[in-house]
């Protein structure tokens, strides 16, 4: 099992701890591996093969100037989320890299947004080196505010 999993599966499992701060712990720990996650505060909800989701709070550090979370930023909660599910899934003799993302914009994001990917099991298996990872960004209300694939090069390891 990946250490991103086991460090999730620790801090919300914990009796004493309990799940809500158990996730916020394991936020704060994955943005500081990857500190430019910082930039849009995940809130990690899900981490399993195959599936992880985080919440990105709308507040004004990733506004743009219409006052709804920037796209960019948007982009960086999906690929916070990417990255999570791509650790959790990925057998321990490869390694993976992002190679490139496409998305599509389909609404304002007004609200706090859930940032979700998901993979098949088929699309690890095989010999091709490419797995998409399908995500989508969706606000309060249900609307689908950002959708698309990232694109990863999956290798054995070294």
């Amino acid at each position: 099992m990946s250490q991103v999993l086991t460090l999730w599966r620790r801090a919300t499992g914990v009796p004493v701890v309990g799940a809500s701060l158990g996730k916020r712990a394991f936020s704060f720990a994955f943005s500081q591996k990857a500190p430019y996650f910082r930039t849009v505060r995940p809130r990690f909800v899900e981490i399993a093969p195959h599936r992880a989701e985080l919440v990105v709070p709308k507040r004004r550090g990733v506004h743009n100037h219409l006052g709804t979370v920037h796209a960019i930023a948007l982009c960086n909660g999906l690929e916070a989320a990417m990255g999570a599910l791509a650790e959790a899934t990925i057998p321990a003799d490869e390694r993976w890299i992002p190679q490139g993302m496409e998305v599509r914009y389909t609404a304002k994001a007004t609200s706090d947004i859930v940032c979700t990917a998901e993979t098949d099991p088929a699309d690890w298996d095989g010999d091709d080196p490419h797995v998409p990872v399908r995500v989508r960004g969706v606000r309060d209300d249900g609307a689908t505010v950002v959708e698309g694939v990232i694109h990863l090069h999956v290798t054995p390891r070294r």
